[in-house]
């Protein structure tokens, strides 16, 4: 039995448990499920079946990428130069923000470094999107040039 079907059949005992559930919570209904805590269980139960899917997709996609890594150099240089330039734009955003305390409002305190995490997070996505957008705009101008 080759890779490809024992993956079908996984997916196809995945996809059944997970209609099953689905049957379930949509026969229960909205107003059963938030009035009686036994009736709960069940969407935890369908949570917890995504969960574990997530997991194992997450797990088999990174097995089979450093796999592929691996045994070809030149992907793995690649790979390595993009991890590391990614790297340094979070740097660069990191050490570009400041960070303040702030009263969320609930009695919790964001400190100054979450703060300042979180600012580098939106700067490394604008940072980003600029980097996308140039570069599309580049290859836009390159092809033009080109005809």
């Amino acid at each position: 039995m080759n890779l490809q079907k024992i993956v079908r059949i996984l997916a196809l005992i995945i996809g059944v448990i997970a209609i099953f559930f689905l049957v379930r919570i949509m026969m229960i209904g909205d107003d059963a499920i938030e009035a009686d805590a036994a009736n709960q269980g069940i969407v935890g139960s369908y949570i917890t079946l995504a969960l574990i899917t997530l997991g194992v997709a997450a797990i088999i996609t990174l097995l089979f990428t450093l796999k592929n890594l691996i045994t070809h150099p030149q992907k793995l240089k690649q790979a390595l130069l993009s991890i590391g330039l990614f790297a340094v734009v979070v740097a660069i955003a990191y050490f570009m923000s400041t960070g303040t305390e702030q009263d969320l409002g609930d009695g919790k305190i964001l400190t100054a470094g979450e703060s300042q995490w979180v600012e580098a997070g939106i700067r490394t996505f604008y940072f980003l999107v600029i980097a996308a957008v140039a570069a599309m705009a580049w290859g836009g101008i390159r092809k033009l040039s080109n005809n």
